[in-house]
Protein backbone atom coordinates (compact mmCIF):
# COMPACT_ATOMS: atom_id res chain seq x y z
CA UNK A 1 0.00 0.00 0.00
CA UNK A 2 1.46 3.50 -0.90
CA UNK A 3 -1.25 6.64 0.69
CA UNK A 4 -1.37 9.28 -1.78
CA UNK A 5 -3.65 12.11 -0.43
CA UNK A 6 -5.63 12.98 2.69
CA UNK A 7 -8.15 15.62 2.22
CA UNK A 8 -10.64 16.36 5.50
CA UNK A 9 -13.67 18.02 4.43
CA UNK A 10 -15.52 16.96 7.63
CA UNK A 11 -17.26 20.74 8.36
CA UNK A 12 -16.36 20.24 12.01
CA UNK A 13 -12.72 19.13 10.92
CA UNK A 14 -11.38 16.08 12.48
CA UNK A 15 -9.69 16.73 16.16
CA UNK A 16 -6.57 18.97 15.32
CA UNK A 17 -7.23 18.51 11.90
CA UNK A 18 -9.52 21.40 10.00
CA UNK A 19 -11.97 21.09 7.51
CA UNK A 20 -9.90 21.84 4.52
CA UNK A 21 -6.60 20.10 6.22
CA UNK A 22 -4.75 18.40 2.76
CA UNK A 23 -1.97 16.63 3.18
CA UNK A 24 0.10 14.51 -0.33
CA UNK A 25 2.32 12.07 1.24
CA UNK A 26 3.73 11.74 -2.33
CA UNK A 27 3.99 13.86 -4.97
CA UNK A 28 3.13 12.37 -8.79
CA UNK A 29 7.26 12.82 -9.72
CA UNK A 30 8.14 11.13 -5.98
CA UNK A 31 5.63 8.38 -6.75
CA UNK A 32 7.03 7.14 -10.04
CA UNK A 33 10.49 7.60 -8.45
CA UNK A 34 9.98 5.24 -5.98
CA UNK A 35 7.79 2.61 -8.06
CA UNK A 36 11.01 2.79 -10.45
CA UNK A 37 13.76 2.58 -8.22
CA UNK A 38 12.47 0.47 -4.61
CA UNK A 39 14.71 1.14 -1.60
CA UNK A 40 13.29 -0.72 1.08
CA UNK A 41 10.85 -0.37 3.18
CA UNK A 42 10.75 3.34 5.02
CA UNK A 43 7.94 4.50 6.92
CA UNK A 44 6.48 8.02 7.57
CA UNK A 45 8.28 9.35 10.61
CA UNK A 46 5.32 11.72 12.11
CA UNK A 47 7.45 14.27 14.25
CA UNK A 48 6.88 17.83 16.11
CA UNK A 49 5.87 19.18 19.71
CA UNK A 50 3.42 17.25 21.85
CA UNK A 51 -0.03 17.95 21.53
CA UNK A 52 0.82 18.64 17.72
CA UNK A 53 -1.40 16.41 16.11
CA UNK A 54 0.71 13.68 14.95
CA UNK A 55 -1.78 11.46 16.89
CA UNK A 56 -4.56 12.94 15.55
CA UNK A 57 -3.38 11.81 11.59
CA UNK A 58 -3.33 8.23 12.19
CA UNK A 59 -6.67 8.22 14.17
CA UNK A 60 -7.94 9.93 10.71
CA UNK A 61 -6.79 7.22 8.27
CA UNK A 62 -8.05 4.39 11.43
CA UNK A 63 -11.31 5.94 11.65
CA UNK A 64 -11.91 5.88 7.96
CA UNK A 65 -10.88 2.28 7.26
CA UNK A 66 -13.35 1.33 10.00
CA UNK A 67 -16.18 2.62 8.25
CA UNK A 68 -15.13 0.81 4.90
CA UNK A 69 -14.53 -2.10 7.38
CA UNK A 70 -18.23 -2.03 8.17
CA UNK A 71 -19.39 -1.31 4.74
CA UNK A 72 -17.31 -4.35 3.86
CA UNK A 73 -18.59 -6.66 6.35
CA UNK A 74 -22.37 -5.24 6.54
CA UNK A 75 -24.29 -8.47 8.17
CA UNK A 76 -27.21 -8.73 10.28
CA UNK A 77 -25.84 -9.40 13.17
CA UNK A 78 -24.22 -5.82 13.44
CA UNK A 79 -25.82 -3.31 15.67
CA UNK A 80 -28.54 -1.23 14.32
CA UNK A 81 -26.30 1.71 15.30
CA UNK A 82 -23.65 0.35 13.12
CA UNK A 83 -25.91 -0.94 10.33
CA UNK A 84 -28.09 2.59 9.53
CA UNK A 85 -26.06 5.47 10.99
CA UNK A 86 -22.47 5.13 9.68
CA UNK A 87 -22.75 8.09 7.71
CA UNK A 88 -22.61 10.47 10.78
CA UNK A 89 -19.24 8.62 12.02
CA UNK A 90 -17.09 10.94 12.29
CA UNK A 91 -14.97 11.86 9.49
CA UNK A 92 -17.99 12.18 8.48
CA UNK A 93 -16.64 14.20 5.37
CA UNK A 94 -13.40 13.31 3.25
CA UNK A 95 -10.98 12.21 0.63
CA UNK A 96 -8.33 9.78 0.03
CA UNK A 97 -5.99 8.63 -2.46
CA UNK A 98 -3.70 5.53 -2.13
CA UNK A 99 -1.95 2.61 -4.56
CA UNK A 100 -2.82 -0.70 -3.43
CA UNK A 101 -1.04 -4.01 -4.99
CA UNK A 102 -3.86 -6.14 -6.63
CA UNK A 103 -3.67 -10.27 -6.48
CA UNK A 104 -1.26 -11.84 -8.78
CA UNK A 105 -4.69 -13.94 -10.61
CA UNK A 106 -5.84 -9.96 -11.55
CA UNK A 107 -2.65 -8.94 -13.37
CA UNK A 108 -2.38 -8.90 -17.03
CA UNK A 109 1.21 -9.55 -18.65
CA UNK A 110 3.21 -6.47 -18.54
CA UNK A 111 0.66 -4.94 -17.10
CA UNK A 112 0.92 -2.40 -14.10
CA UNK A 113 0.97 -4.51 -10.15
CA UNK A 114 -0.87 -1.22 -8.27
CA UNK A 115 -4.06 -0.44 -8.28
CA UNK A 116 -5.33 3.37 -8.16
CA UNK A 117 -7.99 4.02 -5.47
CA UNK A 118 -9.65 6.88 -4.43
CA UNK A 119 -12.56 7.02 -1.72
CA UNK A 120 -14.10 9.77 -0.24
CA UNK A 121 -17.44 10.62 1.68
CA UNK A 122 -19.73 13.74 1.02
CA UNK A 123 -21.69 14.94 4.16
CA UNK A 124 -24.95 12.94 4.82
CA UNK A 125 -23.76 9.95 2.33
CA UNK A 126 -21.79 6.49 2.48
CA UNK A 127 -18.26 6.13 1.25
CA UNK A 128 -17.70 5.25 -2.58
CA UNK A 129 -15.27 4.56 -4.47
CA UNK A 130 -13.12 4.90 -7.49
CA UNK A 131 -10.89 2.61 -9.18
CA UNK A 132 -8.48 5.48 -11.79
CA UNK A 133 -7.00 2.84 -13.47
CA UNK A 134 -9.33 -0.08 -13.81
CA UNK A 135 -8.81 -0.29 -17.46
CA UNK A 136 -5.31 -1.77 -16.55
CA UNK A 137 -6.36 -5.18 -14.88
CA UNK A 138 -7.97 -8.00 -16.02
CA UNK A 139 -12.11 -8.06 -16.38
CA UNK A 140 -12.32 -10.37 -13.48
CA UNK A 141 -11.56 -7.45 -11.21
CA UNK A 142 -14.44 -5.41 -12.74
CA UNK A 143 -16.52 -8.22 -11.70
CA UNK A 144 -15.49 -8.66 -8.26
CA UNK A 145 -16.41 -5.36 -7.63
CA UNK A 146 -20.10 -5.90 -8.84
CA UNK A 147 -20.53 -7.17 -5.62
CA UNK A 148 -19.63 -3.83 -3.84
CA UNK A 149 -16.55 -3.19 -1.87
CA UNK A 150 -14.24 -5.89 -3.46
CA UNK A 151 -11.69 -6.67 -1.03
CA UNK A 152 -9.02 -6.10 -3.45
CA UNK A 153 -9.10 -2.46 -3.29
CA UNK A 154 -8.56 -2.34 0.66
CA UNK A 155 -5.44 -2.91 2.94
CA UNK A 156 -5.25 -6.77 4.04
CA UNK A 157 -5.37 -5.10 7.50
CA UNK A 158 -4.99 -2.00 9.57
CA UNK A 159 -2.83 -2.61 12.05
CA UNK A 160 -2.38 0.08 15.25
CA UNK A 161 -0.11 0.04 18.19
CA UNK A 162 0.60 2.90 20.92
CA UNK A 163 2.92 2.63 23.58
CA UNK A 164 1.13 4.96 26.04
CA UNK A 165 -1.94 5.88 27.04
CA UNK A 166 -3.69 6.79 23.76
CA UNK A 167 -7.09 6.54 23.45
CA UNK A 168 -7.51 8.97 20.80
CA UNK A 169 -5.85 6.29 18.53
CA UNK A 170 -7.18 2.82 19.95
CA UNK A 171 -10.99 4.02 19.77
CA UNK A 172 -11.67 2.93 16.19
CA UNK A 173 -10.37 -0.51 16.94
CA UNK A 174 -11.28 -0.78 20.69
CA UNK A 175 -14.68 -0.71 18.41
CA UNK A 176 -13.79 -3.10 16.09
CA UNK A 177 -13.00 -5.91 18.67
CA UNK A 178 -16.81 -5.79 19.73
CA UNK A 179 -17.66 -6.44 16.08
CA UNK A 180 -15.29 -9.67 15.89
CA UNK A 181 -17.02 -10.83 19.07
CA UNK A 182 -20.38 -10.00 17.82
CA UNK A 183 -19.62 -11.80 14.80
CA UNK A 184 -18.53 -15.36 16.36
CA UNK A 185 -21.44 -14.52 18.67
CA UNK A 186 -24.19 -14.38 16.14
CA UNK A 187 -22.51 -17.99 14.46
CA UNK A 188 -23.02 -19.28 17.41
CA UNK A 189 -26.53 -18.40 18.45
CA UNK A 190 -27.10 -19.21 14.71
CA UNK A 191 -25.29 -22.31 14.05
CA UNK A 192 -23.41 -20.79 10.93
CA UNK A 193 -20.52 -21.86 9.84
CA UNK A 194 -17.40 -19.82 11.09
CA UNK A 195 -14.13 -19.47 9.37
CA UNK A 196 -12.08 -19.92 12.35
CA UNK A 197 -10.40 -16.29 12.01
CA UNK A 198 -11.88 -12.64 12.40
CA UNK A 199 -13.61 -11.48 9.02
CA UNK A 200 -12.44 -7.89 9.37
CA UNK A 201 -9.35 -6.65 9.02
CA UNK A 202 -8.69 -3.73 11.83
CA UNK A 203 -6.44 -4.53 15.17
CA UNK A 204 -5.64 -3.04 17.36
CA UNK A 205 -2.12 -4.72 19.17
CA UNK A 206 -1.91 -3.47 22.42
CA UNK A 207 -0.20 -5.57 25.56
CA UNK A 208 -3.03 -8.08 25.75
CA UNK A 209 -1.47 -9.51 22.54
CA UNK A 210 1.89 -9.65 23.92
CA UNK A 211 2.16 -12.88 24.60
CA UNK A 212 0.61 -14.41 21.89
CA UNK A 213 2.78 -12.04 19.57
CA UNK A 214 5.88 -13.51 21.20
CA UNK A 215 4.52 -17.15 20.90
CA UNK A 216 3.74 -17.07 17.35
CA UNK A 217 7.22 -15.46 16.37
CA UNK A 218 9.53 -18.08 18.23
CA UNK A 219 7.22 -21.36 17.10
CA UNK A 220 7.72 -20.23 13.57
CA UNK A 221 10.43 -17.65 12.40
CA UNK A 222 13.20 -19.04 11.45
CA UNK A 223 16.50 -18.13 13.16
CA UNK A 224 17.56 -15.77 10.71
CA UNK A 225 13.99 -13.89 11.10
CA UNK A 226 14.78 -13.76 14.39
CA UNK A 227 17.81 -12.00 14.71
CA UNK A 228 16.54 -8.62 16.08
CA UNK A 229 15.06 -10.64 19.08
CA UNK A 230 18.39 -12.75 19.49
CA UNK A 231 20.91 -9.41 19.29
CA UNK A 232 18.75 -6.89 20.69
CA UNK A 233 17.14 -8.79 23.73
CA UNK A 234 18.54 -11.73 23.89
CA UNK A 235 16.04 -14.37 23.48
CA UNK A 236 17.44 -17.54 22.63
CA UNK A 237 14.56 -19.99 22.67
CA UNK A 238 10.89 -20.37 23.60
CA UNK A 239 10.56 -23.02 26.89
CA UNK A 240 7.27 -23.72 27.52
CA UNK A 241 3.65 -22.02 27.89
CA UNK A 242 0.17 -23.14 28.81
CA UNK A 243 -2.87 -22.26 27.23
CA UNK A 244 -6.04 -22.26 29.99
CA UNK A 245 -9.82 -22.05 27.92
CA UNK A 246 -12.94 -21.63 29.60
CA UNK A 247 -15.01 -23.92 27.12
CA UNK A 248 -18.42 -22.92 29.20
CA UNK A 249 -20.76 -19.75 30.66
CA UNK A 250 -23.72 -19.93 32.44
CA UNK A 251 -26.31 -17.77 30.51
CA UNK A 252 -28.53 -15.46 31.43
CA UNK A 253 -32.08 -14.80 30.85
CA UNK A 254 -31.53 -12.09 28.09
CA UNK A 255 -28.73 -13.68 26.77
CA UNK A 256 -30.32 -16.91 26.13
CA UNK A 257 -33.63 -14.63 24.43
CA UNK A 258 -30.69 -14.16 21.82
CA UNK A 259 -30.70 -17.97 21.05
CA UNK A 260 -34.51 -18.09 20.31
CA UNK A 261 -36.05 -18.83 17.14
CA UNK A 262 -36.08 -15.52 14.74
CA UNK A 263 -39.76 -16.56 13.80
CA UNK A 264 -42.25 -14.12 15.91
CA UNK A 265 -44.88 -16.39 15.60
CA UNK A 266 -43.04 -19.46 17.25
CA UNK A 267 -43.15 -19.56 20.93
CA UNK A 268 -40.65 -21.90 22.92
CA UNK A 269 -39.91 -23.00 25.88
CA UNK A 270 -36.39 -23.18 27.83
CA UNK A 271 -36.40 -26.79 26.43
CA UNK A 272 -37.10 -26.17 23.25
CA UNK A 273 -34.24 -23.54 23.07
CA UNK A 274 -31.68 -25.56 24.94
CA UNK A 275 -32.85 -28.69 22.11
CA UNK A 276 -32.60 -26.01 19.32
CA UNK A 277 -28.57 -25.47 19.65
CA UNK A 278 -25.95 -27.91 20.26
CA UNK A 279 -23.76 -25.54 22.07
CA UNK A 280 -26.79 -25.07 24.98
CA UNK A 281 -26.98 -27.60 27.63
CA UNK A 282 -29.49 -27.68 30.30
CA UNK A 283 -28.15 -27.77 34.71
CA UNK A 284 -30.21 -28.24 37.39
CA UNK A 285 -28.88 -27.30 40.65
CA UNK A 286 -29.88 -28.21 43.77
CA UNK A 287 -32.71 -26.78 44.07
CA UNK A 288 -34.22 -28.28 41.34
CA UNK A 289 -34.10 -25.34 38.93
CA UNK A 290 -32.77 -25.34 35.74
CA UNK A 291 -30.12 -23.10 34.14
CA UNK A 292 -28.45 -22.91 30.72
CA UNK A 293 -24.94 -23.17 30.24
CA UNK A 294 -23.32 -22.51 26.88
CA UNK A 295 -20.73 -23.91 25.24
CA UNK A 296 -18.22 -21.13 23.35
CA UNK A 297 -15.93 -23.33 22.34
CA UNK A 298 -19.04 -25.56 20.34
CA UNK A 299 -17.52 -23.42 16.73
CA UNK A 300 -13.73 -23.57 17.81
CA UNK A 301 -13.46 -27.59 18.41
CA UNK A 302 -14.06 -30.47 17.25
CA UNK A 303 -13.23 -34.19 16.95
CA UNK A 304 -9.01 -35.25 17.25
CA UNK A 305 -8.87 -34.83 13.34
CA UNK A 306 -10.87 -31.52 13.26
CA UNK A 307 -9.23 -28.53 11.83
CA UNK A 308 -11.33 -26.22 14.61
CA UNK A 309 -8.52 -24.11 16.20
CA UNK A 310 -8.75 -25.65 19.48
CA UNK A 311 -8.50 -29.36 18.24
CA UNK A 312 -5.31 -27.71 16.62
CA UNK A 313 -3.96 -26.27 19.64
CA UNK A 314 -5.12 -29.91 21.82
CA UNK A 315 -3.04 -31.76 18.86
CA UNK A 316 0.41 -29.78 19.38
CA UNK A 317 -0.06 -29.47 22.73
CA UNK A 318 2.50 -31.84 24.92
CA UNK A 319 -0.12 -32.81 27.55
CA UNK A 320 -4.26 -31.57 27.84
CA UNK A 321 -6.73 -32.52 30.14
CA UNK A 322 -9.96 -30.73 31.18
CA UNK A 323 -11.07 -29.85 35.09
CA UNK A 324 -14.53 -31.10 34.66
CA UNK A 325 -15.50 -29.00 38.07
CA UNK A 326 -15.18 -25.67 36.15
CA UNK A 327 -14.85 -27.49 32.63
CA UNK A 328 -11.91 -25.50 31.49
CA UNK A 329 -9.41 -27.07 29.34
CA UNK A 330 -5.63 -26.81 30.05
CA UNK A 331 -2.99 -27.20 27.26
CA UNK A 332 0.53 -27.53 28.47
CA UNK A 333 3.53 -26.73 25.67
CA UNK A 334 7.00 -28.43 26.62
CA UNK A 335 9.36 -26.81 23.80
CA UNK A 336 12.12 -29.59 23.09
CA UNK A 337 15.56 -28.70 21.21
CA UNK A 338 13.70 -31.70 18.89
CA UNK A 339 11.60 -29.65 17.48
CA UNK A 340 8.47 -31.84 17.52
CA UNK A 341 6.55 -29.07 19.27
CA UNK A 342 7.32 -26.53 16.62
CA UNK A 343 6.50 -28.92 13.71
CA UNK A 344 3.14 -29.87 15.38
CA UNK A 345 2.34 -26.34 14.74
CA UNK A 346 3.65 -25.91 11.90
CA UNK A 347 1.41 -29.18 10.54
CA UNK A 348 -1.37 -27.66 12.26
CA UNK A 349 -1.57 -23.84 11.24
CA UNK A 350 -0.71 -24.17 7.45
CA UNK A 351 3.04 -22.97 8.53
CA UNK A 352 1.86 -19.83 9.69
CA UNK A 353 2.34 -17.53 12.31
CA UNK A 354 -0.42 -15.53 11.57
CA UNK A 355 -2.69 -18.10 11.02
CA UNK A 356 -1.79 -19.34 14.82
CA UNK A 357 -2.22 -15.58 15.80
CA UNK A 358 -5.50 -15.30 14.33
CA UNK A 359 -6.31 -18.47 16.23
CA UNK A 360 -5.25 -16.40 19.49
CA UNK A 361 -7.19 -13.18 18.16
CA UNK A 362 -10.57 -15.20 18.59
CA UNK A 363 -9.96 -17.13 21.47
CA UNK A 364 -8.90 -13.57 23.16
CA UNK A 365 -11.64 -11.58 21.56
CA UNK A 366 -14.22 -14.03 23.73
CA UNK A 367 -13.21 -12.53 26.91
CA UNK A 368 -15.52 -9.47 26.04
CA UNK A 369 -18.20 -12.07 26.69
CA UNK A 370 -19.21 -10.35 29.97
CA UNK A 371 -19.97 -7.10 28.05
CA UNK A 372 -23.94 -5.99 28.06
CA UNK A 373 -25.36 -5.41 24.25
CA UNK A 374 -26.22 -1.35 26.03
CA UNK A 375 -22.57 -0.59 26.82
CA UNK A 376 -21.96 -1.91 23.73
CA UNK A 377 -24.33 0.50 21.68
CA UNK A 378 -22.77 3.13 23.75
CA UNK A 379 -19.02 2.13 23.11
CA UNK A 380 -19.77 2.18 19.16
CA UNK A 381 -21.64 5.72 19.86
CA UNK A 382 -18.82 6.95 21.71
CA UNK A 383 -16.17 9.39 20.71
CA UNK A 384 -14.63 9.64 24.29
CA UNK A 385 -10.90 9.31 24.95
CA UNK A 386 -11.80 6.80 27.76
CA UNK A 387 -14.12 4.26 26.18
CA UNK A 388 -11.94 1.14 27.33
CA UNK A 389 -12.32 2.08 30.91
CA UNK A 390 -16.25 1.70 30.64
CA UNK A 391 -15.56 -1.94 30.29
CA UNK A 392 -15.44 -4.42 32.88
CA UNK A 393 -11.76 -5.90 33.76
CA UNK A 394 -12.62 -9.80 34.65
CA UNK A 395 -10.42 -11.83 36.39
CA UNK A 396 -8.45 -13.99 35.19
CA UNK A 397 -10.09 -17.05 36.31
CA UNK A 398 -13.15 -15.59 34.64
CA UNK A 399 -11.74 -14.80 31.48
CA UNK A 400 -12.23 -17.35 28.65
CA UNK A 401 -9.18 -17.51 27.38
CA UNK A 402 -5.18 -17.19 28.75
CA UNK A 403 -1.81 -17.78 28.88
CA UNK A 404 0.72 -18.63 31.63
CA UNK A 405 4.16 -19.77 32.18
CA UNK A 406 5.29 -18.47 28.99
CA UNK A 407 8.86 -19.12 29.46
CA UNK A 408 12.42 -18.60 27.31
CA UNK A 409 16.32 -18.85 27.48
CA UNK A 410 17.67 -15.38 27.37
CA UNK A 411 21.81 -14.85 27.33
CA UNK A 412 23.40 -14.63 30.56
CA UNK A 413 20.65 -15.79 32.79
CA UNK A 414 20.96 -19.26 34.25
CA UNK A 415 17.07 -19.80 34.48
CA UNK A 416 14.35 -19.28 31.67
CA UNK A 417 12.36 -16.05 32.12
CA UNK A 418 8.62 -14.68 32.01
CA UNK A 419 7.86 -12.02 29.42
CA UNK A 420 7.02 -9.84 32.74
CA UNK A 421 10.93 -10.57 33.86
CA UNK A 422 11.84 -8.28 30.89
CA UNK A 423 12.29 -4.36 31.28
CA UNK A 424 9.73 -1.97 29.20
CA UNK A 425 12.28 -1.49 26.36
CA UNK A 426 12.40 -4.88 25.86
CA UNK A 427 8.94 -5.83 26.54
CA UNK A 428 8.02 -2.92 23.61
CA UNK A 429 10.59 -4.01 21.00
CA UNK A 430 9.54 -7.52 21.22
CA UNK A 431 6.08 -6.80 20.75
CA UNK A 432 6.30 -3.52 17.79
CA UNK A 433 9.02 -6.17 15.71
CA UNK A 434 7.09 -8.84 16.87
CA UNK A 435 3.98 -7.50 15.32
CA UNK A 436 5.48 -6.58 12.02
CA UNK A 437 7.15 -9.94 11.81
CA UNK A 438 3.70 -11.28 12.02
CA UNK A 439 2.49 -9.58 8.82
CA UNK A 440 5.14 -9.02 6.93
CA UNK A 441 3.82 -10.99 4.02
CA UNK A 442 0.68 -8.98 3.70
CA UNK A 443 -0.57 -5.41 2.14
CA UNK A 444 -0.95 -3.61 5.26
CA UNK A 445 -1.14 -0.29 6.78
CA UNK A 446 0.51 -0.31 10.22
CA UNK A 447 0.21 2.69 12.61
CA UNK A 448 2.35 3.01 15.69
CA UNK A 449 1.97 5.65 18.48
CA UNK A 450 5.59 6.49 20.01
CA UNK A 451 6.71 2.69 19.29
CA UNK A 452 10.39 3.73 20.73
CA UNK A 453 9.40 5.83 23.90
CA UNK A 454 11.06 3.13 26.45
CA UNK A 455 14.12 2.07 24.12
CA UNK A 456 18.02 3.06 24.54
CA UNK A 457 19.57 5.43 22.54
CA UNK A 458 21.09 2.58 20.93
CA UNK A 459 17.82 0.73 20.02
CA UNK A 460 16.08 4.28 18.66
CA UNK A 461 18.98 4.59 16.63
CA UNK A 462 18.74 1.37 15.16
CA UNK A 463 14.99 1.25 14.93
CA UNK A 464 14.20 2.06 11.33
CA UNK A 465 17.44 -0.89 10.25
CA UNK A 466 15.17 -3.44 12.28
CA UNK A 467 11.88 -2.25 10.75
CA UNK A 468 13.85 -2.81 7.27
CA UNK A 469 14.90 -6.00 8.79
CA UNK A 470 11.13 -6.75 9.48
CA UNK A 471 9.36 -5.45 6.42
CA UNK A 472 11.22 -6.13 3.22
CA UNK A 473 8.29 -4.31 0.81
CA UNK A 474 9.10 -7.13 -2.07
CA UNK A 475 7.18 -9.30 -3.88
CA UNK A 476 3.91 -9.51 -4.31
CA UNK A 477 3.31 -7.47 -0.70
CA UNK A 478 3.88 -3.34 -0.39
CA UNK A 479 3.73 -2.30 3.51
CA UNK A 480 2.87 1.43 4.49
CA UNK A 481 4.12 2.50 8.39
CA UNK A 482 3.17 5.88 9.74
CA UNK A 483 5.30 6.09 13.07
CA UNK A 484 4.80 9.25 15.91
CA UNK A 485 7.63 10.12 17.44
CA UNK A 486 10.27 12.54 18.95
CA UNK A 487 13.28 10.92 18.87
CA UNK A 488 15.61 12.58 16.27
CA UNK A 489 17.33 9.00 15.32
CA UNK A 490 14.32 7.63 13.17
CA UNK A 491 14.46 11.05 11.37
CA UNK A 492 18.66 10.90 10.82
CA UNK A 493 17.27 7.42 8.95
CA UNK A 494 14.68 9.12 6.73
CA UNK A 495 14.50 10.94 3.63
CA UNK A 496 13.18 14.52 3.88
CA UNK A 497 10.38 13.63 1.97
CA UNK A 498 8.86 10.45 4.55
CA UNK A 499 9.46 12.87 7.51
CA UNK A 500 5.96 14.63 8.63
CA UNK A 501 6.73 17.95 10.61
CA UNK A 502 3.74 18.71 12.82
CA UNK A 503 2.99 22.23 14.15
CA UNK A 504 -0.34 23.70 15.37
CA UNK A 505 -1.50 26.86 15.82
CA UNK A 506 -1.81 28.58 19.07
CA UNK A 507 -4.76 30.36 17.93
CA UNK A 508 -7.41 27.84 16.21
CA UNK A 509 -5.45 24.75 17.36
CA UNK A 510 -5.64 23.43 13.78
CA UNK A 511 -2.55 21.31 12.87
CA UNK A 512 -0.66 21.29 10.07
CA UNK A 513 2.20 19.58 7.97
CA UNK A 514 5.78 20.31 6.52
CA UNK A 515 8.55 18.80 5.48
CA UNK A 516 12.22 19.64 6.78
CA UNK A 517 13.93 22.08 4.51
CA UNK A 518 17.13 20.17 4.61
CA UNK A 519 18.36 16.97 4.28
CA UNK A 520 17.21 14.70 6.83
CA UNK A 521 18.80 11.58 5.85
CA UNK A 522 22.44 10.97 7.93
CA UNK A 523 22.09 14.59 9.76
CA UNK A 524 23.21 14.62 13.39
CA UNK A 525 21.19 14.65 15.85
CA UNK A 526 21.87 18.40 16.99
CA UNK A 527 21.06 19.54 13.90
CA UNK A 528 17.79 17.85 13.93
CA UNK A 529 16.67 18.32 17.64
CA UNK A 530 17.88 22.02 16.50
CA UNK A 531 15.74 22.52 13.10
CA UNK A 532 12.98 20.46 13.57
CA UNK A 533 12.45 20.20 17.58
CA UNK A 534 13.28 23.77 18.06
CA UNK A 535 15.81 23.06 20.92
CA UNK A 536 18.78 24.94 20.19
CA UNK A 537 20.82 23.72 23.79
CA UNK A 538 22.76 19.97 23.99
CA UNK A 539 22.22 19.86 27.30
CA UNK A 540 19.33 19.64 30.28
CA UNK A 541 17.77 22.56 31.59
CA UNK A 542 18.87 22.45 34.69
CA UNK A 543 22.36 22.47 33.61
CA UNK A 544 21.63 25.55 31.22
CA UNK A 545 20.65 27.28 34.43
CA UNK A 546 23.91 26.51 36.26
CA UNK A 547 25.90 27.58 32.80
CA UNK A 548 23.89 31.03 32.63
CA UNK A 549 24.75 31.97 36.13
CA UNK A 550 28.11 31.29 35.68
CA UNK A 551 27.54 33.45 32.68
CA UNK A 552 26.37 35.88 34.37
CA UNK A 553 28.85 35.90 37.14
CA UNK A 554 31.71 36.38 33.85
CA UNK A 555 29.42 39.33 32.02
CA UNK A 556 29.45 41.11 35.48
CA UNK A 557 33.18 41.57 35.48
CA UNK A 558 33.96 41.73 39.01
CA UNK A 559 34.67 37.65 39.42
CA UNK A 560 38.48 36.77 38.86
CA UNK A 561 38.45 34.84 35.54
CA UNK A 562 41.44 32.50 36.44
CA UNK A 563 39.00 31.11 39.50
CA UNK A 564 35.82 31.17 37.47
CA UNK A 565 37.86 29.22 34.77
CA UNK A 566 38.48 26.09 37.21
CA UNK A 567 35.11 26.44 38.64
CA UNK A 568 33.30 26.08 35.39
CA UNK A 569 35.05 22.87 34.75
CA UNK A 570 34.34 21.27 38.59
CA UNK A 571 30.54 22.01 37.95
CA UNK A 572 30.07 20.92 34.54
CA UNK A 573 30.90 18.58 31.99
CA UNK A 574 32.09 18.43 28.42
CA UNK A 575 29.37 20.33 26.34
CA UNK A 576 29.24 22.53 23.16
CA UNK A 577 27.64 25.33 24.99
CA UNK A 578 30.88 25.06 27.98
CA UNK A 579 33.23 25.26 25.09
CA UNK A 580 31.46 29.01 24.24
CA UNK A 581 31.68 30.22 27.29
CA UNK A 582 35.16 29.26 28.54
CA UNK A 583 36.12 30.71 25.07
CA UNK A 584 34.48 34.00 25.64
CA UNK A 585 36.24 34.39 29.04
CA UNK A 586 39.98 33.44 27.45
CA UNK A 587 38.70 35.82 24.32
CA UNK A 588 38.12 39.04 27.10
CA UNK A 589 40.91 38.30 28.47
CA UNK A 590 42.89 38.13 24.87
CA UNK A 591 41.23 41.65 24.28
CA UNK A 592 41.91 43.40 27.67
CA UNK A 593 45.62 42.52 27.25
CA UNK A 594 45.72 44.03 23.90
CA UNK A 595 44.19 47.22 25.07
CA UNK A 596 47.05 47.70 27.87
CA UNK A 597 49.51 47.13 24.94
CA UNK A 598 47.82 49.98 23.12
Amino acid sequence: MKLLRLRITDPAGFRSLPCGFEHHFRTEWSLQDELAQPDGFAPFVCAGPNGSGKSNLLEALAAIFFQLEILRVRRSFLPEVLQNTYQDFAPVAFELDYLIRVPPEYLRPDGPVWARVGVWKNLGESVRFLWGNQADFDTEVYEALKGGHADILLPQYVLGYSSGENEILSLPFFKMRFVQFDEYWNALTRQLSYPGHPETRLAYLDSGFSQAILLCNLLFQNEATLQPFREDVGIEALREFRIIIRRSIPLAPEQLAEFASEDQNQRQSLDDIINSNPALRAEVDDLGNTHCRLNLMQLLEGDEKSSLVVSALKRCATLHYVDEATDTLVLDYWVNDDGATRQAFLENFDGSPLALFQAFQVLLTLNLFAVSDALKADLYRSTSHYASETVPTLASDQRIMRFKFVRFSKQGVAQPMMLKDLSDGEHQLLHSLGLCLLFRETNSLFLLDEPETHFNPDWRANFITRLRQCLHDAGDVGQEMLITTHTPFLISDSKPDKVLVFAKDKTSGAASISHPDYNTLGASINKITMNTFGKRETIGGHAQALLEALRARFEKGTEDKEALIPEIHQQLGDSVEKVLLIKAILDSDQQGNEEVQG
